[in-house]
Formats: C-alpha cells, structure tokens, sequence
C-alpha cells in the first residue's frame, strides 16, 4: 500500500493519512497495553476487573482474527457500506462516547425512575462489535466477510469472545442483542443505549451514501 491510500472494502480508495502502530513484541500483555491505548474510554470504568476482562476480549478477538492492534484502524466497521472509511476503531469510540453522554443524560433527569450502570454500559459499548475481527477477514487486499463471517454473524463470535474474556452476563447481553438479533426481545436499559448510539451513527453515514 503507497502513500495515503488505504484499503476499504471492494476496493482500494484514498484516505486520510494514517501512521500504523505495531503491538510491542511480548505476547498478550503487550497488546492489552496497546488496545488500552486505542480505546482511552475503557479507563473510565471504574472496576478494575471489568476494565481487564473488556480489554480481554479484544485481545482474544485480535489474536484468533489474525489482527494487529493497529489494523483496528484500517480495518472498516461495515461491509453494508460501500467503500466505507470509517474504521472499526473510530466506530467503536464513537459508539461508547455517545453511549456515555445519552446514560449521562438518563442518570441526570430520570435518576428516580431509571437506574443506569455506567461500567456496565462503557464496557458494552467497547465490546459490542468486538466480533467483527472473526466476521472479517483481509483476502487479496480486500476485506470480505470470513469463513466464520459468512456463517455467524458478529453478535454471536462476539458473545464467544466476551464469555471467553470473562465478562459478566449483563455485558454479555449488550453484545447478543445490539444489532437485529436482538429486535423483538429483552433489552436491557444499557443494552437499548448500545443499541441506540450504534444504529444513529450507522444510519447516518448510510443516509448519507458513504
């Protein structure tokens, strides 16, 4: 790849420039440093578990996709969007500020009514398409839906990634049924936010042809 240019679904089309960060050598603690830099947000969980276990899944998701920490930021949040260049990094942040400021919002004027667990939401929010790394796969230059991709949708590698991490049930939940698999059902009240800041930013970026 030369110069700006990145690579984006069916194609390759210009972007901005991006400076690639490779994971330090030292195995799996090494990339939880890195992903924690990635994902700043994830230090405002405050349980020190939960922040582990949702840093966890990244790093399980990492090393059985095949990916560097770095190729988060290149590698796109959809294929539904043709020659999408937001990346799964910039996605996932987005998603998890949004979700922080609207569960902000719920606990200032409806603390009495509703009760928002804000670790709970931060890390669903971080982990919700965590599944993404086995659901995609880099072939030929392109990235494509995988072998796993074609058959499993990311909610369900991504429920196998948290359970495996060690992430708590009601975590677990916002990974099953943020996206479609989970219209019709239960959904927390964290799981809504999830699946509410996930969907605007989606649809918006769709709206717009991009």
């Amino acid at each position: 790849m030369k110069g700006n240019e990145r690579l984006r679904g069916h194609k390759i089309i210009q972007g901005r420039k991006s400076v690639r960060r490779t994971a330090s050598v030292g195995g799996q603690a090494s990339v939880k440093e890195e992903m924690r830099r990635l994902l700043p947000e994830c230090e405002e969980i405050s349980d020190v578990k939960l922040r582990a276990a949702t840093l966890k899944a990244w790093v399980l998701g990492l090393e059985r996709g095949g990916w560097k920490p770095s190729d988060i930021d290149f590698l796109p949040f959809t294929l539904l969007i043709p020659e999408c260049d937001v990346s799964l990094l910039a996605h996932t942040r987005a998603v998890t500020k949004a979700a922080i400021k609207l569960g902000d919002v719920v606990a200032e004027f409806f603390s009495e009514s509703l009760s928002i667990n804000k670790d709970v939401l931060i890390s669903g929010a971080l982990v919700h398409d965590v599944g993404k790394l086995l659901e995609f796969q880099k072939k030929q230059g392109f990235f494509v839906k995988s072998p796993t991709g074609a058959l499993l949708r990311h909610p369900f590698s991504g429920v196998f990634l948290a359970e495996r991490a060690g992430l708590p049930p009601e975590v677990i939940h916002i990974v099953a049924v943020h996206a479609h698999e989970g219209d019709g059902g239960y959904r927390s009240a964290e799981a809504i936010i999830v699946n509410h800041c996930d969907f605007a930013l989606f649809e918006s970026l769709k709206a717009k042809g991009r």
